[in-house]
């Protein structure tokens, strides 16, 4: 099939548009000795584990069931971190983990006697804001819950140095969709806040939010911002990008039911922000639509909607080149990423099929839901 052939909605894998940015974060590996992990709670699609496990050194997980995805789909390096462990759940991540993550000293005394011939290491906090656009992903926000202070850090080494002996690495992440200019702005306060513990890490994590496949990203900084931490501290350099991995390389295929019309047309679309597109609302931003331009750009100018009961499900305004009718298809792009990870079955709409289409431009249905697939959450 064609994409215009598929039943919507459909998510619709890129494989060509995927291969070339993992073809970007493989030479980005290759010219610095860095290891790259896919974020698997930006796009957690096993079917393509084998393809991603071709340039990638693995994966991370946020949890249980994204550790056990990584392990049993790709089988390489595998790491976790979590803002806290659940007890009955440790020893299974441990048996599954390479490398484990703390968010809190607290954590890390607990469990890390029982994590014997694991990498471990403990999230920080360089208190260095870089986020502008979207604060609910600032994890450097004054009062953050996520990563050790410098304060804090020194204050539990003191009173416990055994605690250091037992970190192999640090982890932090406080970047969102950004430019390298930001990695090294956050780098200069690692190393005055933590530079004096550095050298006796293994590793070094710099986490997501690295849009290193976006055009514009400046790779060479990157490189030069790794190798400044390989061969100032001796660690090994690891990032784990989500987005970048598979950024624009998914379309969500929908078509229109109705068109209705109160002040502005709305077009009622099969698809929808609240169940199949989420961060349309939470981050918020306005998703890009093929053939489409900003309200009034173009002669026809429409909000676009969906057929749940939710009066804000607005997913934006656009503007076509024609009159939009019932019956029509429209195709959303970069929806790869964060949305088949966070879609639900609110008021009992129908997940979407999920396709992939080959670098020919064919399609195939890899996974179809139905009605079970909404009861079975349910009790």
């Amino acid at each position: 099939m064609k994409i215009q052939e598929l039943k919507t909605p459909c998510y619709v894998i890129d494989e060509k548009k995927l291969r070339e940015n993992l073809e970007i974060l493989a030479g980005v590996q290759q010219r610095t000795g860095c290891k790259i992990l896919l974020a698997q709670k930006a796009f957690s699609c096993f079917h393509e584990y084998p393809l991603i496990g071709k340039y990638l050194k693995g994966t991370t997980a946020s949890g249980l069931f994204e550790a056990r995805l990584g392990r049993e789909e790709m089988n390489l390096e595998n790491h976790v971190f979590s803002p806290a462990y659940r007890e009955e759940e440790m020893d299974e991540i441990a048996g599954l983990c390479d490398h484990i993550v703390f968010n809190s000293f607290g954590q890390l005394e607990k469990y890390a006697p029982r994590l014997k011939g694991k990498s471990i290491g403990l999230r920080i906090n360089p208190e260095c804001s870089t986020q502008e656009d979207h604060a609910i992903y600032d994890p450097c926000a004054p009062g953050s819950r996520l990563g050790v202070t410098a304060k804090k850090f020194r204050e539990n080494v003191k009173r416990s140095p055994q605690l250091l002996e037992a970190l192999d690495g640090l982890h932090f992440h406080t970047l969102c969709e950004q430019n390298s200019d930001d990695l090294e702005r956050t780098l200069a306060a690692v190393e005055e806040k933590f530079g004096q513990w550095l050298p006796r890490m293994k590793w070094l994590n710099m986490g997501g939010g690295h849009h290193i496949t976006r055009a514009d990203y400046d790779i060479d900084r990157l490189e030069r911002c790794i190798r400044r931490m390989q061969e100032r501290y001796g660690v090994e350099v690891y990032l784990e990008p989500g987005e970048a991995v598979a950024l624009n390389a998914g379309y969500l295929a929908t078509q229109v039911l109705d068109v209705v019309e109160n002040g502005i047309q709305t077009l009622i679309l099969d698809a929808s922000a609240a169940c199949h597109m989420p961060d349309v609302l939470e981050m918020p931003y306005r998703p890009p639509l093929r053939d489409s331009g900003k309200p009034g750009e173009k002669p026809w100018t429409y909000r676009l909607s969906s057929y749940t009961c939710l009066a804000g499900d607005i997913i934006g305004d656009y503007s076509f080149d024609r009159e939009i009718q019932a019956g029509d298809r429209l195709y959303f792009e970069d929806m790869a990423i964060y949305s088949m990870v966070k879609n639900n079955t609110f008021n009992g709409i129908g997940l979407p099929d999920i396709a992939v289409m080959d670098e020919n431009g064919d399609c195939r249905v890899i996974r179809s839901f139905g009605y079970e697939d909404f009861k079975e959450r349910l009790s």
